[in-house]
């Protein structure tokens, strides 16, 4: 194949003539073109014969060539149920039919076909649930027979990721509506997003025609799309597809392999309308295609779509595809319109001009074909004399090409997910939608508007709307012209032999449908689960319409009581990949980070945040982390805790909260004192630890974790909405910032730049606090002790953080004072046998198994999760958190690392390190009860399979009597 097989410039607007590809079909070479996609390749190359149908495997052509139907369907070497009108064709690629027995083209399942009248619809309902236990013999046999494709096990996944927009107005579909909102919003100031599912902008505009002189399009398309690349305040994503709506606008947009979480102020959604086929005998056949699908085949590929074509049509845009039909060389035998007479009557004197004949209130009653079915050959064209009734006698006439179009139905899905409403206007023939929530609207074709002047002044009063809430100057808006109708009524021609098909996807004709209403199924809903239809990957897209319509008639309803079946996310196949794609991480840094940053630090995630693992060079980790520890243990080091979570709690209600909301008791806590704070949930299991403390009569400052302080604010206000106390709860997790100095000389460094605070034992013992400055910074000292040393928390406003951290390493330079990272405050804790929650506990541990029943306020009358505990307390322990020692040099345990009971597995590793301090290597792990003994052994299962055996030990390691943190 080479250029001159296409149709020349300006056709082909997606391809590029000087870059050939070849791959291979079925077994078969062919080429094609950078920018084809595998259908329009192989359409380019002869071949209509793409795959077979679904339960009578009927040769199946392109449809809509917008990836809206399954009759495209190929097997890729990594991927089944491809969309080949959709998959970009890529040099070398090889590519394989599915869904036939031998061969596509001779498909030895054909002659199911022939056996429809023993298949009605729901018979596999009614036929294999007996004998009782026959559907385990008849599943395989029919699932072989489905014949959906095969998997690589072997497969390996591309890297998927995820991101953030956060935008003013998100527009989803970039074509003539999409383009001039995306211009109104942007040019009033608005931030907007401009989604679009194709490669290019501009809609309809890249293939549709609007005049008969065939030049509109083209010229407002370059227009727009030359603005709107202009414009700074315009983002567009091609080839993206908003696959939901959710509430509050959150949209998420697949780009490939990036899946965008959106969240837009105010969205405008101006997707167009999906061409409806028209349902007649064989008007599946491959030839057959939407006119709009001809359309897009011309001058998106430069394919010609056949010799000689007859285009069937219920509204005036089938005489404008005729027209482009006849300009790029293919005869047109016929153009038959079901109206009796088209709206714009310059629309017929053209045809009549060209020598295009035409037929007034007529149908394609079927279309004919070869052996085989592998192609269109003929059409029979018969009078409408009623609805869904033809005359006696016809005209035959010889086509390779039938192209047909009975009207159009706006693309409702993300609408109706959001609550919109769909209506049927009987002097429309057509569906609109309404009930909008506030925040999401339409314009264009999706809202009923087809005339290309009506669809662009629809866009500038959406865009208006959407602008005006926002508080921005609105466009001046523009008078909407007359609209003609676009639906010819009653599409639907039933024949008495049928295969006069509703739904491609699963081979559903005119009789399966009212069959089923007849079985009782009557709601639409119902015929769904019953028939199938609509739940192949078109998603009704092309029979939600002549479904709702055969249903209303079937059961004496109107089509707008009837309905169509309720759209939900996603709006198309998304893989799994997107969602379980890597996660997008928000990226913190705390108010020292530059000086950790210039101190050598080695950074590390710590929840949202980076914070410093060790002081040093990368590669020596272990050496860093036990210098750091030991300086600790013997000197004073300073850590940034920052990262720490902060709430302040206030008001007459303040002690009342905290003791419904933790374990143990506060309302009797003296001001000036801190406690431990445990949380549990409703189910007693531990979600969260920190220090309480009481700065006045009616105010607590309580610490969280630094990755559950968001979920504990939440539960606080939660619960609080319920509970409705006199309290105000904030978080200051980001106004302060915080650091721990820790060792024996810690007292000694702190004293010479706090004032106002006796630092004494005696007058700030431990787990005391007092408001004091430090370095001349107001502050909050709390006197804790986390590593296991006598040690100080110092919180300030953020903005104070470098002058903090500088002012103390100040002060400690004489006394040898250094910072150190979380890999030795984590050392330094599991000495002492502190646990960290989300590491050593996980989403079932309860109090007792981590030994915190000393944490519970046994007199409380109510806590959250109290109930529950006292019914765990009640049960035999399964499990506990013990301390585990191995000498030094023993293969050391990992994270995850399982402990074993006999054959079976008891517990896991969740903490171990070596321990300079102590000379062996300690850690925590949960055992079964009966293996929590001190002096028992555990075995351990590490890298290599190797077994190590663990002697339980009484926690803490290090310090047992707290003197160190005491004194």
């Amino acid at each position: 194949m080479n250029s001159l097989t296409r149709l020349p410039a300006p056709m082909g607007l997606l391809i590029d003539r000087e870059r050939p590809l070849r791959f291979v079909f079925d077994g078969q070479a062919c080429q094609g073109f950078a920018g084809d996609s595998i259908a329009s390749a192989l359409l380019g190359s002869g071949r209509w014969l793409l795959s077979r149908s679904f339960k009578y495997h009927r040769p199946r052509g392109p449809l809509s060539l917008a990836g809206q139907d399954a009759n495209t369907l190929v097997q890729l070497p990594d991927e089944p149920n491809v969309l080949a009108d959709m998959e970009a064709a890529r040099d070398g690629q090889v590519v394989e039919g599915q869904n036939f027995n031998g061969s596509l083209e001779h498909d030895r399942d054909a002659y199911l076909g022939k056996f429809s009248r023993f298949m009605p619809v729901g018979f596999y309902y009614r036929s294999f649930y007996k004998p009782k236990g026959m559907w385990k013999v008849w599943e395989p046999l029919i699932r072989k027979k489905a014949g959906l494709g095969v998997l690589d096990l072997g497969f390996k996944p591309q890297y998927h990721d995820k991101a953030y927009l956060f935008v003013d107005v998100a527009v989803i579909g970039g074509g003539p509506a999409g383009l001039r909102a995306a211009l109104d919003a942007a040019t009033a100031g608005a931030k907007v997003l401009l989604i679009e599912q194709q490669p290019v902008l501009g809609g309809s505009l890249t293939y549709a025609r609007f005049d008969i002189a065939g030049t509109r399009a083209s010229h407002l398309r370059q227009a727009l799309l030359d603005a709107v690349e202009a414009h700074p305040n315009i983002q567009v994503l091609l080839q993206a597809t908003c696959n939901g709506w959710f509430t509050d606008n959150y949209l998420p947009v697949i780009q490939h392999t990036r899946l965008y979480k959106v969240r837009a102020t105010r969205c405008l959604v101006t997707a167009g309308a999906f061409d409806q086929p028209v349902v007649f005998r064989n008007n599946d056949l491959p030839g057959i295609m939407l006119t709009s699908a001809a359309q897009r085949l011309m001058k998106l590929y430069a394919v010609k779509p056949g010799q000689r074509a007859v285009v069937l049509t219920g509204h005036d845009d089938g005489y404008l595809a005729a027209l482009d039909l006849q300009d790029q060389g293919v005869a047109v035998a016929a153009l038959v319109d079901m109206r009796a007479a088209p709206a714009d009557a310059a629309l017929a004197s053209e045809l009549k001009r060209r020598g295009i004949p035409l037929h007034l209130g007529s149908t394609v009653y079927e279309a004919l074909h070869g052996k085989g079915m592998r192609h269109v050959s003929g059409v029979d064209i018969r009078p409408i004399t009623g609805q869904g009734k033809v005359g006696t006698q016809g005209l035959r006439l010889a086509c390779d090409l039938l192209c047909m179009s009975a009207g159009y139905m706006p693309v409702y899905q993300l609408l109706c997910q959001a609550g919109g409403k769909l209506a049927y206007d009987v002097d429309r023939d057509a569906f609109s939608l309404s009930n909008l929530p506030v925040g999401l609207a339409i314009a264009g074709s999706v809202n009923g508007r087809h005339h290309l002047d009506n669809v662009l002044a629809d866009a500038t009063r959406a865009a208006a709307e959407a602008v005006a809430a926002l508080g921005l100057p609105a466009p001046a808006l523009k008078a909407f012209g007359p609209e003609a109708k676009v639906n010819f009524p009653w599409p639907i021609f039933p024949h008495p032999k049928g295969k006069d098909f509703v739904d491609f996807d699963e081979d559903l004709q005119v009789r399966d449908i009212v069959n089923a209403t007849r079985s009782g199924y009557r709601d639409v809903q119902l015929v769904k689960r019953f028939s199938t239809v609509g739940m192949g990957p078109s998603q009704g897209r092309h029979s939600a319409l002549p479904t709702a319509r055969l249903v209303a008639q079937a059961t004496g309803r109107s089509i707008s009581e009837t309905g169509v079946t309720t759209a939900r996310p996603p709006f198309q196949a998304e893989k799994l990949a997107h969602v379980a794609g890597r996660a997008f991480d928000p990226y913190r840094q705390t108010p020292m980070h530059r000086r950790h940053v210039a101190a050598g630090a080695k950074m590390m995630p710590a929840g949202i945040w980076q914070r410093p693992a060790y002081y040093g060079k990368p590669d020596e980790r272990e050496r860093c982390m036990q210098e750091e520890a030991r300086h600790v243990r013997e000197k004073v080091g300073l850590i940034d805790v920052s990262t720490l979570g902060g709430l302040d709690v206030r008001g007459p209600d303040a002690a009342e909260l905290l003791e419904r909301l933790y374990t143990f008791g506060f309302a009797k806590l003296a001001i000036g004192r801190t406690r431990y704070a445990l949380m549990t949930n409703e189910h007693g299991v531990v979600i969260d630890d920190g220090v309480c403390a009481r700065l006045s009569e009616q105010h607590f400052y309580v610490t969280a974790t630094t990755s559950g302080v968001d979920r504990i604010y939440q539960q606080m206000l939660k619960w609080n909405a319920q509970w409705r106390l006199d309290v105000d709860i904030t978080n200051v997790t980001a106004a302060l910032a915080a650091v721990n100095l820790a060792g024996p000389l810690s007292r000694q460094v702190l004293a010479t730049v706090c004032e106002g605070v006796d630092l004494s034992a005696e007058a700030f013992p431990y787990l005391g606090v007092r408001l004091g400055k430090v370095a001349g910074i107001a502050a909050r000292i709390l006197r804790v002790g986390f590593v296991g040393e006598l040690g100080y928390e110092v919180h300030v406003p953020a903005r104070h953080a470098e002058r903090l951290w500088d002012a103390l390493m100040q002060a400690g330079a004489g006394l040898g004072i250094r910072p150190f990272g979380v890999e030795a405050q984590r050392l330094l804790r599991l000495e002492k046998g502190h646990v960290i929650i989300s590491q050593d506990t996980d989403g079932m541990t309860h109090p007792a198994e981590i030994d915190m029943q000393w944490a519970i306020g046994r007199k409380k009358p109510f806590f959250v999760g109290k109930r529950s505990i006292e019914i765990l307390e009640a049960q035999p322990l399964k499990r506990k958190l013990v301390g585990f020692t191995l000498p030094k040099g023993s293969p050391q345990p990992l994270e995850g690392h399982l402990v074993l009971d006999g054959p079976d597995i008891s517990g896991n590793v969740t903490s171990c390190e070596y321990s300079q301090t102590l000379g062996q290597i300690i850690g925590l792990a949960y055992a079964g009860a009966h293996q929590a003994t001190p002096g028992m052994h555990i075995p351990i299962r590490v890298e290599g399979g190797v077994m190590v055996n663990a002697k339980v030990v009484q926690l803490p390691f290090h310090d047992p009597d707290n003197l160190r943190q005491e004194r």
